[in-house]
Formats: C-alpha cells, sequence, structure tokens
C-alpha cells in the first residue's frame, strides 16, 4: 500500500539534491520501518529510499510506499502517548522513542458543543493541535523528517517556512543536537520569528513571499551536502508526519470516521495526508470503511485552491498572496490539485473568507470553546461558518475541525478587536455605572 500524497517539485534540476545519499545497502536494516520505497504518484515508479522526492522518469512526486504488517488497535493503543504509537504505520525505525525528539501528537479531540450551537450543527468537535511542543502541528512532520535526515546522515537541519514549521525545526533540532538554518519570509508576524530565534541562532529572514523562500531552499538543497530541507529533498518523509492526525481523530473517536472533516489548505499536503490516513485504517481493518467528505479552508487573498474549485479546474493557478493568514500564504500550492481530486471524490468542496472573516473565527472558537487559535485556524473556522450558512456542509453529521496552531503567534490579528469593556475607578460605583451585569 502506497503512502500519502508526497508534493509537486519545486525545481526539477534539482531533483536529486544531495543530504550526501548513503549507496544502496547502506542503510541500517529497519532504517524507514516498513517503508520499501519512494513511488511516483504519477507514473508508479519506484526509486530506493533516500534523499529524493521528484520521480527520475517524470518529474512526478514521490511518496513513501509500505509493506504493512498485520496490527491491531491493541498494539496501537498499547503505544506511547504521541504519534509513535502509529510508528508501524510511518517511515521510522523500530528504535525510534529512543532517539531525542520532540514527542508531538495525541493532541485532544474536544467535543465542541457551544460552537456546534452558534453555528447550528448537531455534533462537532476540534482537533486541537495548539497543544504541540511548538504549538503547532508541524511538530508531527517535523519528527518524521528528524527521523529521516538522522537515518541519511545529514549535518544540518533546515526549512523554508511561513512560520510554524521554522518554530518546528529549530526546537527539534535543539532537542536532537543537530544544526539547524531555517528560512522564513522577513515579514512573517514577529512573534513567529522569536519563536524560531529562541531555538537557534541560524534565522534567515528572506525579502520575498514563501513561494521565494522555497526556491532559495531548493537551490541551497541542491548545492550545499549534507544538508536536509524539510520540505525539499526528505519531503516525502515529512510529509507522512501529518498522517497521524487522521489515525489520531479516527482513534480517538473510538476507532471510527467522522461523518466531514474541515482542514486549512497551505500547500495542501495536510488534507492529503488525513485523506491517506483513513484510507490506510481502512485497508488495514482498523476502523470500518464509511463515506466521509473533506472539505478544505483558505484565505481569500490566497485562495488558488479555492479558485480552481469553484472553476471547476483540475490545474491551480498560482496567486501571489496578499492575506494575515501568513501561516497559509503559498501562492503555488504543491498538492492543490491532488486537494481538488479529494476534495470532489469525498463530495466535499473547498471555500474561502475574508482577513475580517478570519478574525472572526478566531474569536468566535475563543468565546465559544475557550481555544485561541492563530489565523489558519480562524481560517478554518470561518471556512466551517460559511459552508454552515450556505449549505454546502450537512449540519446533522457528526464534523472535526483541525486547529493546527496557537493563538499567541499571530496576537496582531485581533489586538485592535479586542480589549477591556470598560476603565474605570476601584469603586462599586464606577463597576455600576459601566451597566454589566
Amino acid at each position: 500500500m502506497s503512502a500519502s500524497l508526497a508534493e509537486r517539485p519545486v525545481c526539477p534540476d534539482v531533483l536529486d539534491a544531495d543530504v550526501t545519499a548513503p549507496a544502496p545497502g547502506a542503510l541500517r536494516p529497519g532504517a524507514f520501518g516498513n517503508a520499501v520505497g519512494l513511488s511516483c504518484r504519477e507514473c508508479g515508479h519506484l526509486e530506493q529510499l533516500g534523499p529524493h522526492y521528484a520521480c527520475p522518469e517524470c518529474f512526478g512526486p514521490l511518496e513513501v510506499a509500505y509493506e504493512f504488517p498485520a496490527i491491531t488497535r491493541e498494539q496501537i493503543e498499547a503505544g506511547p502517548r504521541n504519534i509513535w504509537r502509529y510508528q508501524a504505520l510511518l517511515p521510522v525505525p523500530t528504535d525510534i522513542t529512543e532517539s531525542p525528539n520532540t514527542e508531538p501528537g495525541f493532541t485532544r479531540l474536544l467535543r465542541a458543543d457551544n460552537l456546534a450551537a452558534a453555528l447550528g450543527l448537531a455534533r462537532l468537535w476540534v482537533k486541537d493541535d495548539s497543544t504541540n511542543p511548538t504549538h503547532s502541528f508541524k511538530d508531527r512532520v517535523v519528527a518524521c523528517a528528524l527521523s529521516a535526515a538522522r537515518e541519511l546522515g545529514a549535518t544540518t537541519f533546515a526549512c523554508p517556512s511561513t512560520g510554524n514549521l521554522a518554530n518546528a525545526v529549530a526546537a527539534a533540532g535543539a532537542r536532537a543536537g543537530i544544526k539547524t538554518v531555517v528560512f522564513i519570509p522577513s515579514n512573517l508576524e514577529h512573534p513567529k520569528q522569536v519563536n524560531s530565534a529562541v531555538y537557534t541562532e541560524q534565522l534567515v529572514a528572506v525579502n520575498g513571499t514563501y513561494d521565494d523562500v522555497n526556491r532559495l531552499a531548493s537551490e541551497i538543497a541542491g548545492e550545499e551536502e549534507g544538508w536536509a530541507f524539510v520540505n525539499v529533498n526528505v519531503r516525502p518523509f515529512y510529509a507522512e508526519g501529518s498522517k497521524t492526525l487522521g489515525y489520531e481523530i479516527a482513534e480517538q473517536l473510538g476507532w471510527r470516521l467522522p461523518d466531514q472533516v474541515v482542514i486549512p489548505v497551505a500547500s495542501g499536503s495536510q488534507l492529503t495526508k488525513v485523506d491517506k490516513a483513513f484510507q490506510e485504517l481502512i485497508a488495514l481493518g482498523l476502523v470500518e470503511a464509511k463515506p466521509y467528505r473533506i472539505f478544505g479552508a483558505q484565505a481569500t487573498g490566497c485562495s488558488p485552491v479555492s479558485a480552481a474549485f469553484k472553476d471547476g479546474h483540475d490545474v491551480v493557478r498560482p496567486v501571489k498572496p496578499d492575506t494575515i493568514a501568513k501561516s497559509l500564504a503559498i501562492g503555488n500550492p504543491a498538492d492543490g490539485p491532488y486537494v481538488l481530486d479529494i476534495c470532489r471524490r469525498t463530495g466535499g468542496a473547498v471555500e474561502d473568507i475574508t482577513d475580517e472573516e478570519v478574525r472572526e473565527g478566531i474569536i468566535l472558537l475563543a468565546r465559544t470553546e475557550g481555544i485561541f487559535t492563530e489565523t489558519a485556524g480562524g481560517t478554518t473556522v470561518g471556512v466551517l461558518k460559511k459552508l454552515v450558512e450556505t449549505g454546502q456542509l450537512d449540519t446533522e453529521l457528526e464534523t472535526v475541525v483541525i486547529n493546527t496552531g496557537m493563538g499567541l503567534k499571530t496576537l496582531d490579528a485581533v489586538s485592535d478587536r479586542v480589549g477591556p469593556a470598560a476603565v474605570i475607578e476601584p469603586s462599586y460605583a464606577a463597576f455600576a455605572a459601566t451597566g454589566i451585569s
């Protein structure tokens, strides 16, 4: 069985960017667990396991291919309360828990009755990944990428990032004792810059969009030996970490799939991996097969996948991002076409909302469920609201919405929308005059 979709290459001329690739047979036995190779998503060509992310035959994206053993729910439940409970389903060695890492995952799945009532939904859950070590879902994918980097002998752990990934890479590198270098757009939210710089001295701010930063990273990966760029030359391994979101949702629901899931879309990889996780669980007999619908959420200022979905296109046209939801501001999303395929196949949709609606989504989630989300989560909650209002989402079906990060990273988004209801003197008379009761 193949694993989740990997992303399309940014620069085919660096498709074999080195991490100092080991010779065939040089990997230690079981270095990538039950993974058996890298399979091309487009033509099916099978490449050996290594620091490759583009097919040498057609330049299509590579994904990890597996031969899964029989596995039971009980075996998984006996594992650690982090993503390594799913070790057998990931491209990591059996001794992964012995290597220093941030141990992300198994975050809370909260029954969101207050938000459900506000939106008119029968049953709603929030998968809250803001409680990961660096307060975003990126800790999951980075943990898998770090394992691959170690096995491939990398000396530098690096990434281009819109913020959360930089935080996760810098922290994981510090924990593992490996040199880290992270690249970000220079206009990134200040708290996210601080959250990276506190873990590493090698924070590089680039004048340009995320897509510019990503192109630069691809060039560096092609020139520098020993560099493992988590979302470039070890991307197939990195991307597998997002599957654990899907695994956890199913397990926390009592080993069953939800009816509907709303997921933010930046590159689109997370959405494709959640779908892949559901498919793997069905194939392994760990959950009962059932229909489910997947919805993608974007901010209007960077909504190329939403635009393609609405126009009925199969190709995603790149855009220049202009939105406060910077963690979703990828104008040329590599997995965009696959997001379209999945949302159409499952009967879902891809929708977008304005920046003002993003802010409203942040406040709505905070004031109904006590969860302070960043702009990506505000986008997802806002899109959930729009899907209900436009009749695209069935309000009677059980729904899960994914919160990917912590709101303390994007305070500026709502800082001018909230504040004291009143400023008074320290007397009862002054309080009574406010009318608050």
